[in-house]
């Protein structure tokens, strides 16, 4: 585990884009082991970043919905 990615479900306030932004760069550099790629391999680590922050917000918005509706 990437002990530079924090948790974003249940935290004390709405998670922020900046946030799930973060935790992407972090996976991907993690499984990359590129801190920074070079300029041939930039493109597939920025679309890879995308990639994960997107598959986060998806994640997180159905399992808020799934928590929300599992009180009623």
């Amino acid at each position: 585990m990437c002990r530079s990615i924090k948790p974003l479900r249940n935290m004390d306030h709405p998670v922020t884009e900046q946030e799930i932004q973060e935790a992407a760069l972090q996976y991907v550099r993690k499984v990359s082991g590129y801190r920074k790629p070079s300029k041939a391999n930039e493109e597939v680590f920025n679309k890879a970043m995308y990639e994960v922050a997107e598959a986060t917000r998806k994640m997180l918005e159905l399992l808020a919905n799934k928590q929300e509706g599992s009180h009623v």
